[in-house]
């Protein structure tokens, strides 16, 4: 398949004025989800206005009595001290003074521009925030204040869509904020759920970087070097079913245009993830993804375009049973790390000097 895709509002240099005019237009419209998409920044620039307020009354008060005391005693030293103290205290202001250039600066409306523009060019539709995306991939259930950023979405025919995704887990001082990119291409069939665990973006001791662990009794391994690239899971009893989608051409378009991803087959979607957010104004990023549309997305439509849970039969040709809709699931290999800590730098020493004072 042959993609012509134009990236020229991705390059082209864009005026001060196009970005006025489309913030003006946007505001006229009334787009809510621009509204919405804008609710982070200015939450923020009402918190950094207090804090600049706080800080300036400080240093003033401060500045005040240093001049009072410099003019009482006049001493080199004491001169050098209040300079000194003059300069420390610009810093924090032109800390300030970035923070506001990074909120309001125009760069998040240029970067919405381009992409509308992008968008526009190219038979996408350009949203910039999506709370709660409903999507079935492993990464789509976790947390919470889950939303999809900078999503472009094909306005016609096959559902495919390219963005970033985040959600948060914990609370407090133990929050944290996760970042995902995600590719996500709606199948013609209903397919058992598969997961390829890429080797490239694994963590220490080789530990997967997916937020879900799956059991480690459904691992298929396939022929050739394909498992030193991708850890392919699929439901116990589903191995011919995975055999049957990924092919020995399939596996090598993943090696070659997918490899440094993870990618999910759950229902009738295919799911590509970044463990880091797309640069959503890269046309490299672009390119590289609609290559994997392009490559291992028709090669796994026209694989599986006849495929049948022979276990439903004919009767029901676009459904799986249930015990192949949903990997099981496993524990991490951190969680596992940390029991076995816990339980050599805690528990043993307990268990030992327990041992001791009874002998």
């Amino acid at each position: 398949m042959t993609r012509t895709v134009d990236y020229s509002a991705l390059l082209f240099p864009v005026t001060r004025a196009e970005i006025t005019a489309f913030k003006t237009e946007l505001k006229a419209s009334s787009r809510s989800r621009w509204v919405i998409a804008m609710l982070p920044t200015v939450f923020g620039g009402i918190v950094l206005a207090l804090f600049t307020l706080v800080l300036f009354i400080v240093i003033s008060r401060f500045a005040f009595q240093a001049v009072t005391v410099v003019a009482e005693d006049p001493t080199p030293g004491a001169i050098g001290a209040l300079v000194f103290g003059g300069i420390v205290a610009v810093i924090p202001f032109v800390i300030i003074a970035l923070l506001w250039r990074a909120l309001f600066g125009g760069k998040s409306w240029e970067r919405w521009l381009r992409l509308t523009r992008f968008a526009a060019a190219n038979g996408f539709a350009f949203t910039p925030q999506v709370a709660n995306p409903e999507l079935a991939g492993a990464i789509f259930s976790q947390g919470h204040a889950r939303e999809a950023i900078n999503r472009l979405t094909a306005s016609t025919g096959r559902h495919l869509e390219i963005g970033n995704y985040r959600y948060k887990t914990g609370s407090g001082k133990e929050e944290r904020t996760h970042d995902w990119g995600y590719l996500a291409m709606h199948l013609d069939r209903t397919l058992p759920h598969m997961v390829l665990d890429s080797r490239a973006n694994n963590g220490l001791f080789g530990g997967s970087n997916l937020p879900a662990a799956f059991s480690k009794n459904q691992v298929l391994s396939l022929e050739g070097d394909f498992d030193e690239y991708f850890t392919l899971y699929c439901p116990r009893e589903y191995e011919r079913d995975a055999l049957y989608v990924f092919t020995p051409d399939l596996m090598a378009l993943l090696i070659d245009n997918a490899a440094p991803f993870d990618v999910e087959i759950v229902d009738d979607w295919m799911f590509v993830y970044s463990a880091r957010p797309f640069l959503s104004v890269d046309p490299a990023v672009y390119q590289r993804l609609f290559r994997i549309v392009d490559t291992v997305g028709e090669k796994t439509l026209s694989q599986s375009d006849r495929y049948v849970d022979d276990r439903i039969g004919e009767f029901a040709p676009n459904l799986v049973a249930p015990e192949g809709r949903r990997l099981k699931r496993g524990s991490s290999v951190g969680i596992v790390l940390v029991i076995i800590v816990i339980v050599a730098v805690v528990v043993l020493p307990q268990l030992i000097g327990a041992i001791g004072f009874g002998g």
